[in-house]
């Protein structure tokens, strides 16, 4: 014999779990779950835009409760009451600041409490009156802050207006005189040495020693030339003269580089014109090395005492990989050269410097 289900028990069964499972989904967002509660009264002296029962209620930034009923005040027409359930132990206080916040992208309103200074309850807790304008929104603030400038500026429109017309009266002026505004500004420029621009710099440079025979003699080991030492007054781009003077004609020439760096790169080069094959490197090149030609540059200079003369002076020094001096002398050559001027200067340098470099690398060679 077939038994029928009880389709009918069934059904309403389902049905009343539905509903049980509805109501305690609303019962615990609507009266905050399951913990005792307490309840308070607000009043709000204003709107209270989009606040909705179920609200959340925050105490110093932390849910504590929701929203249970709104109502609008009897005895005023702008007023607002709101009745919150929250857990017992928020610290509700008489003088509790109450407000209204706006939460997430899109601005859900929630009643935001602040712990007021009394440290304990003195018997029950009255109504909390929420401060002034605490339900007003951002829209609303924003009108009245325009409202504010608008009333400003029509309290002050004749002052504006006289400003704006001042304004005008003193721009035409400084049209009328535009011609002796820039007389002014030129000569201010030239007071503080401005003005037109700096002529270009000139740059020249030295140029290695060259015309080399076959080299019948090569270097024995790996050579090494460092940066020459000197002192601080021929750490320079520029020409140096004896004795010291401003030339005219100098003013913007100045060397390729610094004058010890100019001459340790032109040695090198100089070097490399004689026998590329076992030509020196500079230290920074390479690690420990057979020899070093260390080198102070004592003068590098255009002597005027006698009609113009580029004056070079080396001191060369050879020492072995511990150190050692192996071998040291002075070079110095001189060429006079016609008229002081740039030009003439750098050729009678190169000529000089020629002579110097092609004896560095005799002694060098002879030496090692």
């Amino acid at each position: 014999m077939e038994t029928r289900a009880p389709f009918v028990v069934v059904g309403a069964f389902v049905l009343a779990a539905i509903a049980a499972v509805f109501g305690f989904v609303y019962w615990l967002h609507n009266t905050g779950g399951l913990g005792p509660r307490a309840t308070y009264h607000i009043q709000f002296d204003g709107s209270v835009p989009g606040l909705l029962v179920g609200a959340a209620v925050l105490f110093n930034g932390i849910r504590v409760g929701e929203v249970t009923d709104l109502a609008l005040a009897s005895d005023n027409p702008r007023g607002v009451n709101a009745t919150i359930s929250v857990a017992t132990l928020t610290p509700v206080r008489s003088d509790t600041k109450v407000g209204l916040d706006f939460q997430g992208l899109t601005g859900v309103p929630v009643i935001a409490l602040e712990g007021g200074k009394l440290l304990a309850n003195s018997g029950a807790v009255p109504t909390l009156i929420a401060e002034p304008g605490a339900g007003e929104g951002m829209t609303q603030a924003a009108r009245d802050a325009l409202r504010r400038v608008d009333s400003v500026l029509a309290e002050n429109a004749e002052p504006l207006k006289d400003t704006i017309a001042n304004l005008q009266v003193f721009s035409e002026g400084l049209a009328r005189n535009t011609g002796k505004l820039d007389g002014i500004v030129a000569g201010l420029e030239r007071m503080t040495g401005g003005g037109a621009s700096a002529e270009p710099k000139i740059t020249y440079d030295l140029q290695a020693a060259r015309g080399f025979a076959p080299p019948t003699k090569t270097i024995k080991g790996q050579l090494a030339i460092p940066e020459p030492t000197a002192i601080a007054m021929l750490e320079t781009q520029r020409f140096l003269f004896s004795p010291a003077t401003e030339v005219p004609g100098f003013a913007n020439a100045l060397w390729a580089d610094s004058i010890p760096k100019l001459i340790q790169a032109r040695l090198v080069e100089s070097f490399e014109n004689y026998d590329i094959a076992h030509a020196p490197l500079r230290a920074a090149d390479v690690g420990q090395t057979d020899f070093q030609l260390l080198i102070d540059v004592r003068y590098f200079r255009i002597a005027q005492d006698s009609g113009p003369t580029a004056e070079i002076g080396l001191s060369v020094r050879i020492l072995d990989k511990n150190g050692k001096v192996v071998a040291s002398r002075v070079f110095d050559e001189t060429q006079a050269f016609d008229k002081i001027e740039p030009v003439a200067a750098v050729a009678a340098f190169n000529d000089a410097f020629g002579r110097i470099a092609k004896g560095i690398i005799a002694w060098t060679v002879e030496t090692l």
